[in-house]
């Protein structure tokens, strides 16, 4: 049933609007800042109740769901769950009208959208392209690869714990619980990040890829972002060098980029097809 949720995320994400209606935080954020506002309690209290406390309850009605009809009641818990789970907005558009502003050949146009839209602020165009880059792979990473990578590993529960504690990260107001809901995403993101690191270097410049990162895939200290972003750039093996000017060289790495994560959706959907087959 796994892959056939893994295929129906895809086509609702392209030909319909269940995202937009699935994805509302405004009661679990309501919740995060009710607790939070009870300062006596321990920060693990309140991730207990934010975030464990779902967890458990969609493992108890997915227990109750599974053995009925053959699972058929569960599917709709699992398609629901899974696109909940999945990062918020569409990492490619919102890069849009930096691009616009890029087209037209206005730099300082771009700077402005950049730190208007997106929240990043770059001292210069290059140093723009390279955090809109990071941006990109980071969203396409967290957003989907790692959702998907937990579901299909351990089921909706885990995924669903993974959207959580991102969102608990992203708009807790309590430095304390950010860092540690940012410490266990760090412990959830290290292995699904490796493996979409060695996807990019199957899918792209493999030989740039091994020589200057896998040193690297062991090391605890390095972050998700970093490691996404650092192994993304290397395995699209674009280059900034010839006659194209400082705008088109972004437009063609952000494309260049995108490029390389379909390819590595494909290829894990592929393998996702291999794996059900033969278990």
């Amino acid at each position: 049933m796994s892959f056939l949720v893994l295929i129906l995320v895809l086509w609702f994400e392209k030909f319909s609007g269940l995202r937009h209606l699935v994805q509302r935080d405004g009661f679990f954020l309501g919740e995060l800042a009710r607790l939070e506002r009870k300062g006596g309690l321990p920060v693990g209290w309140v991730l207990a109740a934010v975030v464990l406390a779902p967890v458990l309850v969609l493992t108890l009605l997915l227990h109750v769901l599974e053995p009925v009809a053959y699972g058929l009641l569960a599917l709709p818990v699992h398609l629901l769950v899974l696109v909940y789970s999945l990062g918020r907005g569409d990492a490619k558009a919102s890069l849009g009208p930096v691009r616009d502003a890029w087209h037209r050949g206005d730099e300082q146009a771009a700077l402005h959208v950049a730190a208007r839209d997106l929240g990043i602020v770059a001292d210069g165009p290059r140093n723009l392209r390279e955090r809109l880059q990071s941006r990109l792979l980071w969203e396409a990473y967290q957003g989907f690869f790692a959702v998907i990578f937990w579901y299909f590993l351990l089921g909706p529960a885990v995924a669903l714990a993974y959207r959580l504690l991102a969102l608990c990260q992203a708009h807790s107001q309590r430095p304390a619980l950010q860092h540690r809901a940012e410490q266990l995403r760090h412990l959830m993101d290290w292995v699904p990040v490796r493996v979409v690191a060695l996807s990019f270097a199957l899918v792209g410049n493999f030989v740039a890829v091994a020589r200057e990162i896998l040193h690297e895939l062991l090391n605890w200290h390095v972050t998700a972002a970093h490691l996404v972003a650092r192994v993304g750039r290397m395995a699209d093996d674009g280059s900034d060098a010839g006659t194209a000017s400082e705008n088109d060289c972004g437009m063609r790495r952000l494309d260049g980029l995108w490029d390389l994560v379909l390819r590595c959706g494909v290829l894990w959907y592929a393998a996702f097809a291999l794996w059900t087959v033969l278990a």
